[in-house]
């Protein structure tokens, strides 16, 4: 009898279960497999039907010269973000964490960006870069300094987007550290205080590590973010001028719908997901022995 409510308790769990899994299964575990199968084909306008060509694809995007920009573009475009868009929400969650007039105002200020689009925002950034009548141009020509272009310029491109990335993602991780922050026990801080530690010390001592676990996942989720970036490239520099902001997710996009070439596109694809899975693998289990999760 025991052992038939066993068998009972445990079908009913896979029968809830069931729909999430056909579901992962659909969109998540067939578009993998299938990617990566793809991967070993030639797969372009040149061949009516993919011919097997095992690793030469990714042979060949080894010596790919824009590969090899856009991946490097792509490291420098993590390292630009991910620290940066994390410590300035944490900086925002503290900021709107104290009481003060304009509490509720600021933090919707700051979050704001967070919920427009992607293309929305790309257009208004536009319009600060656009050389001419641009803002930041028209400032320049108010206090007399040359004009720049800088998503026309190699050297300023890829930093121009990476400005723009941690102005739109900063609101996002501020909201996970102030609910951190709000869920942090009071009587510890007061202890550390009484105790005649001063506020960098009770910063550092107790309510900081008491976020790393939300800094694990900001970090994660900013690092996974990092190279799905696409959207802006397409409005504002289709990965020029150069490939100097070229990504590995635009070269993607356009493998697929420019050059109409599927398997390079697999292979890079595959490419991109062992990089973010090892990424995401090597910041859990490195930073998670050091965690207070209490």
């Amino acid at each position: 009898m025991r052992r038939s409510n066993v068998v009972r308790e445990n079908l009913t769990a896979w029968i809830f279960l069931l729909p999430s899994l056909i579901f992962l299964v659909m969109f998540t575990l067939y578009p993998i497999l299938s990617t990566f199968i793809s991967s070993f084909y030639k797969s372009d306008l040149s061949t009516i039907e993919p011919i097997f060509i095992g690793f030469d694809n990714y042979a060949i995007m080894m010596k790919d010269e824009v590969f090899r920009k856009a991946f490097i573009n792509n490291i420098w475009f993590t390292i630009g973000t991910v620290p940066t868009s994390v410590l300035l929400g944490l900086l925002l969650a503290i900021l709107v964490n104290r009481t003060f007039v304009g509490k509720v105002m600021s933090r919707v200020f700051f979050f704001y960006p967070v919920v427009i689009p992607m293309v929305a925002v790309s257009f208004i950034w536009l319009f600060f870069y656009t050389p001419d009548y641009g803002m930041i141009n028209s400032i320049l020509k108010l206090i007399r300094f040359e004009e720049l272009n800088l998503l026309g310029n190699s050297g300023t491109a890829l930093l121009s987007i990476i400005i723009m990335v941690i102005w739109k993602e900063a609101g996002f991780f501020m909201i996970f550290y102030l609910a951190a922050l709000q869920n942090i026990p009071k009587d510890l801080i007061e202890a550390a205080r009484i105790d005649g530690a001063s506020k960098w010390r009770q910063f550092r001592s107790v309510i900081f590590p008491l976020l790393m676990p939300t800094t694990l996942f900001s970090i994660i989720i900013a690092t996974t973010n990092a190279f799905k970036t696409v959207d802006q490239l397409v409005v504002m520099t289709q990965g020029g001028p150069n490939n100097a902001s070229n990504l590995l997710l635009y070269y993607i996009y356009e493998n697929t719908f420019r050059f109409m070439d599927y398997g390079r596109a697999a292979t890079v694809t595959v490419i991109v997901l062992m990089i973010m899975v090892s990424i995401a693998a090597i910041q859990f289990f490195a930073a998670d022995k050091k965690i207070h999760y209490s």
